[in-house]
Order: C-alpha cells, then structure tokens, then sequence
C-alpha cells in the first residue's frame, strides 16, 4: 500500500468534487446507524455490544467491536463533526491515492486506533464510540500529503495545514493524561501515531501475508518434530521397560516404571488411533 505525497503551495484546502465514492459511502454509513440507533433510543445498548468495551472484547469474546465501534457516535454533534471532517480533508486524499488504499488507510488507524486504546485500558467498563481514530489519522495524512496547503481556524484564522495538524496532535498528546473528560484523546492520539507510520513506512500485504504463513508453517514443523522425538523417547522408553519385565518379570518393576508403562502405553495407543 503506497501513498502519495504533494506539497502544493498556495491552493485551498480542498477540491471542486463535492463527494468521493468511499467518502459517500462512509458518511451515509455512519449517518444512518446514528438515525437508527436515535430511532430505537436504545443508544447504551447499541454502545456495549457494538461500541467498544476493552474488557468485553476479551472477556466475553466480543472481537468484533473494534471495528463496529468507528460506525457510532455519542450524539449529533459527534457524528457531525467527525463526517464534516473526513469529508474535508480525506476527499482529496482519496483522488490521490483512490478508494481502495484511502478505505484500507481509513479502517488500519481506525481499528488500530481501537486496539491500542484497548489494551491501555483493558479492564474498562466504558463504551468508546466514534470514527475519530480514523479521522485523526486522516488528518495526519493530509497534513504530511499537502503540508503548505491552507485552512482556515474557526473558518477565520489562515494556517498552514501542517501546523494545524501539529497543533490538535500536541492537544490530543497532552489531553490523553487527562482522565476527567469522557472524550478519549488516546484514540486520537493513536490514529494520528499509526497514520504516520503507515504513510511513512507503508505495509505490503502480500509480504506480511507470506511472512505469517512462514510463520505459522514454521511453528507447525517445529511442533511436529517435538511430537516424534517426545514419540521416539516413549518408545524407548517402553522398550527399556518391557525388556525389563521379560528378563526379571513385572513384579521387579518399581512404582514410577509401572506409572511409566501406563502412561506410554496409552499415549502410544492413543497416537496409532488417531493415525
């Protein structure tokens, strides 16, 4: 997955094309299952199986909440701002790269935003909801992609867009020490991390994909030549002891060479069944 980098001085933060395909679809996505989950007014619900809860991941085997958790929000300002902002600066970075490798960006800082944010938390009880990992590492990408580019704070105050992604990346630094706000500035913090070091050092899936199957391959021979040697000793083992009872007989056998025989007879019978 390579990505694309442009520093165009001068030009506006954005494009004429109102609406890109993956930027559609992600929007109406996330738009609908916040009117659904309004409609049904079962929002707390909808948060502990479908948000992120660290602990009922592992615990209750919930593995696919963090990737639902990305598709819901807190309330409509929430949802609004997140979409507002995926469509303004990842609009662009889909044209660039399009809409396979800006989804695969979008849902790797998402979900691993989920993922780290888990793991420092991994007893808690509350629900994380919302695409901000996603859109904070899009925030990233488009900051390194259009460093020069400018956008205007609080739609008055013009910035460069690398300054401004420097700036809510040190609020969110600082904001994730902060355990009083409901907010989880470590999910931002870490889709911003993860965003950089996807665009820095992109990931080929087919090597990491050979390099696990390596891996898998590797362990499965090397356990499978643990189970002949373990195999080759019982059977030696064994031998040592039956020769032992046809020289002296079995009552000569001490109590841990009987426990022995027991206990290699039935491994070895057990292994010829399954064979």
């Amino acid at each position: 997955m390579r990505y694309q980098f442009q520093s165009n001085p001068g030009q506006m933060s954005y494009k004429p094309m109102f609406f890109t395909d993956a930027i559609k679809t992600l929007i109406s996505i996330n738009i609908l299952i916040f009117l659904l989950q309004t409609i049904s007014k079962s929002e707390q619900l909808f948060f502990n199986v479908f948000g992120l809860v660290p602990k009922m991941v592992w615990s209750e085997l919930m593995l696919w909440q963090p990737f639902t958790y990305i598709f819901f929000h807190g309330d409509i300002w929430h949802v609004l701002i997140n979409m507002f902002v995926l469509w303004m600066f990842g609009t662009e970075l889909e044209n660039v790269w399009g809409k396979k490798n800006f989804l695969m960006f979008y849902f790797i800082t998402g979900i691993g935003s989920g993922l780290v944010t888990m793991i420092f938390g991994l007893y808690s009880i509350i629900p994380i909801v919302g695409a901000s990992g996603a859109v904070y590492g899009v925030l990233i990408a488009y900051g390194l992609t259009y460093p020069n580019r400018t956008v205007y704070l609080y739609g008055i105050i013009p910035i460069k867009s690398i300054w401004f992604v420097i700036g809510i990346g040190v609020i969110a630094f600082f904001s994730s020490f902060n355990n009083v706000t409901q907010i989880s500035h470590l999910t931002h913090l870490s889709g911003m991390v993860i965003g950089y070091i996807l665009l820095k050092k992109p990931i080929h899936f087919q090597s990491l994909w050979f390099a696990i199957v390596k891996k898998f391959l590797e362990f499965k021979i090397q356990n499978e030549e643990k189970k002949i040697s373990q195999k080759y000793e019982m059977e030696k083992d064994l031998n040592s002891i039956l020769d032992k009872i046809n020289r002296e007989g079995f009552d000569s056998l001490s109590k841990d060479e009987e426990d022995r025989l027991y206990k290699n007879s039935q491994s070895l019978s057990y292994d010829k069944k399954k064979d």
